[in-house]
C-alpha cells in the first residue's frame, strides 16, 4: 500500500477525543504517514509508541487545564460522542459553523493569514 492509497478514519473539522489521555480536539490537518521529526517519535515511550505508517492528525486541543496543538496517531483518536464545542482560540482562524458535531472549514487560503 503507497501513501497515496491510505485512506484517513477521520476528517479536518471532525472533533475527536484521545483514547488514553484526558483531552479531545478538532482535525485541522491530516498526515498520510508520520511526518514530524525523529526526536519527537522517540520522545513517545516504546511501550506506547504508535506505528508510523498511519495517518497522523493536527488537533486543536483542550483539555481542563489548557489549551494546544497536539500531533497524534490514528490508532490513539476515537470520535467525540460529546459532540459539544471545542473551546480552542485558534478555531476562528481555521472554522466557522459547527454544524452537527463538526465544524464548517473555512478557505485554506486564510489559513496563511
Amino acid at each position: 500500500m503507497t501513501d497515496r492509497d491510505r485512506t484517513a478514519k477521520f476528517a479536518i473539522g471532525e472533533i475527536v477525543r484521545h483514547r488514553v489521555h484526558p483531552f479531545r480536539g478538532v482535525i485541522v490537518d491530516v498526515d498520510p504517514v508520520f511526518a514530524n521529526t525523529e526526536q519527537w517519535y522517540q520522545s513517545i515511550p516504546a511501550e506506547i509508541r504508535p506505528r508510523k505508517d498511519q495517518p497522523f492528525y493536527h488537533l486543536l486541543a483542550e483539555n481542563a487545564q489548557t489549551t494546544y496543538v497536539a500531533y497524534v496517531s490514528e490508532q490513539n483518536l476515537l470520535p467525540d460522542a460529546a459532540n459539544g464545542p471545542v473551546n480552542h482560540p485558534d478555531l476562528p482562524k481555521h472554522f466557522g459553523d459547527l454544524r452537527d458535531g463538526r465544524y464548517v472549514a473555512k478557505d485554506r487560503r486564510a489559513w496563511l493569514n
